[in-house]
């Protein structure tokens, strides 16, 4: 999905979430109505045929490897489940626990992928969390930072062959394109090629057109809550906003043009539950007197690209040269200028009536509110702390995450970092577990902007940037 909007301020789904964000009740609000529906569709329709059923969920621990499937073995179905989404990264609703916020599960125990798969992730609260460390809150629309897409397809595809149980769409479409090599990261951007390039401009399916070349690369999840302040969508920001681009993701065989336009009016209430979306305030202790400095470091060296911030701020939402940024350019070269020119011809683009630019060149400076409760960094997700984006010679080769571990002193994921990857980490759900910037696509170079600041002034800025 796209990630940009410039909607209202107002998270409607949860009283909660509205308190949590600090947000005051007379600053304006989207159709409140509207983003309710929106939120309710993604969590209780299938828009795909589903990816597997309670079954075969259940039977997947058996494929877990050691001391793991043991534990689980051992463990109630209860204490098990919780199991399976540590492991598979999905997180509880937070209005209904008994169900994850990344699948819809229907009254036959179906479960088929939502748009929170990769969007429906957890922020650090100020509580103690279940393994006496530092806990988390359920925040739709934060970034998925731990969904192990490409684990959950493999083990609870080797469960449905134990069952007996055909494959979906995942499991034969994993055979074939990476879904993703890192956890918390997918190939999504390929998945919108593939699909993108069997259709017509009027989406109609034509397996005459042959799947386009495609350069498998791993993204990570934008948060939502800057949907409302982008104009154009995508990281290198080639397409406009619009309801019917946020419907890319059901170019499934079975969903025909007459489906999309059926459905049309659902994404608009999407659309406004995506606009709706807030980040998440800071839970921990900030140093005002630092933030003060950190505001005139960040606006002398920052601003120009990320925008100023408070009640007069603005988003320039900048393209800058990969050149200028010099961050990793695989996911800009991927998307050739004729898959851009296709989408912007396409039903999804109003035939040619919204903006699009077939060569954009770069990659668009991200707003930074709620950044703290947004990492890893980069397009890809290769840093892991907003530290390690403000000392670019001090980035990870290879680093490794806690589950849910938030280093405070840092700003962001809780690492172990590492010369390279373990000689043991031989099983591709191993490997997983790991970021290695060496990989194709990976890299954490570039954005060395942060270089311009003092010492003093990297420590003030990283406090500011807790306060957005």
């Amino acid at each position: 999905m796209g990630w940009h909007s410039r909607m209202s301020r107002h998270f409607s789904f949860s009283a909660i979430l509205l308190l949590a964000s600090g947000l005051s009740a007379a600053e304006p609000a989207v159709d409140r109505a509207a983003a309710d529906r929106g939120y309710k569709l993604l969590v209780e329709k299938a828009y795909l045929p589903p990816d597997f059923d309670q079954e075969v969920l259940d039977a997947a621990w058996k494929n877990w490897p050691e001391p793991l499937r043991s534990q689980a073995e051992k463990a109630s179905p209860e204490d098990r489940r919780k199991l399976a989404f540590s492991r598979y990264g999905l997180t509880p609703r937070p209005n209904d626990p008994a169900k994850p916020l990344q699948y819809v599960v229907d009254d036959a125990g179906n479960w088929t992928m939502n748009c929170f798969a990769c969007h429906g992730g957890t922020v650090p609260a100020n509580k103690q969390g279940p393994d006496g460390k530092g806990g988390t809150t359920v925040w739709p629309g934060a970034p998925n930072s731990r969904f192990a897409l490409q684990t959950l397809t493999e083990e609870t595809r080797l469960a449905k062959a134990e069952l007996g149980r055909p494959f979906s769409r995942m499991d034969v479409g994993g055979a074939f394109i990476p879904l993703g090599a890192t956890n918390g990261t997918t190939n999504a951007v390929m998945f919108g090629v593939v699909l993108m390039g069997l259709r017509d401009a009027d989406l109609n399916f034509d397996a005459k057109r042959g799947v386009p070349k495609m350069t498998h690369h791993d993204m990570d999840a934008p948060p939502w809550w800057h949907f409302k302040r982008k104009q154009m969508l995508y990281i290198d920001g080639f397409a406009a906003k619009g309801h019917r681009g946020l419907m890319q993701f059901m170019l499934v065989r079975s969903n025909g043009p007459e489906k999309f336009r059926g459905w049309e009016d659902e994404f608009r209430d999407v659309f406004a539950y995506i606009s709706s979306v807030e980040p998440p305030k800071y839970p921990y202790p900030i140093d005002r007197e630092l933030v003060v400095a950190g505001e005139l470091a960040f606006n002398r060296v920052c601003a120009d690209c990320h925008g100023t911030y408070g009640k007069v701020g603005r988003y320039p939402e900048k393209l800058v040269a990969i050149d200028d940024v010099g961050t990793d350019g695989v996911r800009l070269d991927a998307l050739t200028p004729a898959h851009r020119d296709a989408y912007g011809r396409s039903w999804f683009a109003n035939y040619g009536q919204l903006d699009n630019v077939t060569n954009p060149g770069g990659y668009v400076a991200p707003p930074l509110d709620g950044i703290w409760a947004s990492a890893p960094f980069f397009h890809n997700g290769s840093v892991p702390t907003l530290w390690h984006v403000l000392h670019p010679q001090e980035r990870p080769v290879v680093w490794k995450r806690t589950e849910t571990g938030f280093d405070q002193q840092r700003v962001g994921l809780e690492v172990e970092s590492l010369a390279q990857l373990p000689a043991d980490a031989t099983a591709g759900w191993q490997r997983r577990e790991y970021f290695d910037t060496r990989a194709f696509g990976k890299s954490a170079k570039g954005h060395e902007f942060p270089d311009r600041l003092t010492a003093d002034e990297k420590r003030a800025v990283l406090e500011y940037l807790k306060s957005l």
